[in-house]
């Protein structure tokens, strides 16, 4: 028996899911001691906590990843709207501030030196064309502007660092958009001065899983990257930092991904999703069709990694990055639906292409969704609690809407 207390408004919406959904309990002994977070198994945990949890098991997020997707997605739509305001989006534009030269082999990216890509080295662009790109970004919807250099890191720049210090003021300044940079590893105290210039986000992708990371890059290590992401929390810097999806990696890998973010001290402040596309002149366009040939990424596999990361660190920001171009409108629907909040759209993504802002707007119109402001993520739009009761092996929701009238206007559905 399945109960779910539901407000009348959202009754014909998710009564249908409740009632094909089942939620089950492990068997208690009589005379056990009930002890809620071991006797939980890992879906019913994510559904039931109140705060992020850190001490997820590779186990753990095996099960919560091999759920049938179904049910997974809904359970996470459930914890989506539980921590964030379901019809926000946030629209967020990537500009690339210095392009081509990267001295790294990520055996992926079209701006390493070491690619045959045909790709040129460029200078920094100067703070006037980075202000006006990030003006238009604000006049065309979006709230945070994103800024990337194609640098391995950033020891001895520190002429660079003051620029784009500056860029950073003056956009937070004269624009109030939220700001993120992402520049490559990071000397001590240079953290410091991307808050002092305030910062808001640092994004610094591990990529992959460990396990497969060794086979797409050789010239940092995983640790290197996390090392540079406690740099930027311990300066109480937002961390940007997600992975990319289709690097030939498999199912057991995005469950060590994911293991890697959601147990860190500090959950990422947003987890960006990329899929990618593979570029002509990369190892990788090449490996995808011989070494990897057998290791296609699917919609399914995608689904699966976002409803998941949404369970297991449910306030973070998920932000769907670069390849959604690629990905059909529906396809997109059900990432929102599986937790994702952020896109970014604009001209391009760095080096590939975006879907442009009129286009996404029409889009978020089309499904019932609304931008999100900067510095003004707010919380769920309803009340919105789970229970699991042991002894009577009942899953219970309580949702109504924040206006008073709502308050008592509750509806029991039994399955």
């Amino acid at each position: 028996m399945l109960n779910a207390i539901v407000s009348k408004r959202y009754f014909s919406s998710i009564s249908s899911v409740l009632r094909s959904t089942e939620i089950r309990l492990a068997k208690q002994p009589a005379n056990a001691t009930f002890n809620l977070k071991k006797s939980l198994d890992p879906i019913e945990l994510a559904l039931t906590a109140d705060k992020p949890i850190h001490s997820w098991t590779k186990e753990q997020i095996r099960e919560i990843y091999n759920t049938p997707l179904n049910d997974l997605l809904f359970c996470a739509q459930l914890v989506h709207r539980k921590f964030h305001n379901p019809s926000q989006i946030q629209l967020c534009t990537l500009m690339s501030i210095k392009t081509g030269g990267c001295t790294e082999d990520c055996k992926y990216c079209a701006q390493s030196s070491r690619n045959n890509t045909g790709l040129k080295a460029e200078k920094l662009v100067d703070l006037d064309t980075v202000f006006e790109k990030a003006k238009e970004a604000k006049s065309r919807g979006s709230t945070r502007f994103c800024m990337g250099s194609a640098w391995r890191d950033m020891h001895g720049r520190k002429s660079a660092m003051k620029k784009i210090g500056a860029m950073v003021k003056k956009i937070n300044d004269e624009l109030e958009m939220e700001t993120c940079v992402t520049l490559g590893m990071l000397d001590d105290g240079q953290a410091q001065i991307l808050k002092e210039a305030g910062l808001t986000a640092y994004n610094h992708n591990i990529d992959t899983s460990r396990e497969h990371y060794k086979d797409i890059i050789s010239t940092r290590t995983f640790d290197d990257r996390l090392k540079t992401i406690k740099k930027v929390q311990d300066a109480h810097i937002g961390a940007c930092t997600g992975g990319i999806l289709g690097l030939g990696e498999t199912d057991e890998d995005h469950v060590s991904f994911l293991h890697t973010l959601a147990t860190m001290d500090r959950h990422p402040e947003s987890l960006p999703i990329n899929r990618l596309i593979a570029i002509n002149g990369t190892p990788m366009a090449e490996e995808l069709k011989t070494k990897y040939k057998d290791r296609k990424l699917t919609t399914e596999s995608i689904l699966k990694t976002i409803s998941t990361a949404r369970l297991l660190m449910p306030k973070a920001i998920i932000r769907l990055a670069a390849g959604r171009y690629t990905m059909r409108e529906s396809e997109q629907l059900l990432c929102f639906m599986a937790g994702v909040n952020a896109i970014f759209t604009g001209e391009k993504m760095l080096t590939t292409m975006c879907t442009g802002w009129d286009e996404d707007i029409n889009m978020l119109k089309k499904w019932g969704f609304v931008p999100m402001k900067s510095f003004k993520k707010t919380g769920p739009s309803s009340h919105l609690k789970i229970n699991i009761d042991p002894k009577e092996k009942t899953f219970t929701v309580n949702l109504s809407a924040r206006d008073p009238e709502a308050e008592n206007d509750q509806t029991v559905v039994s399955a």
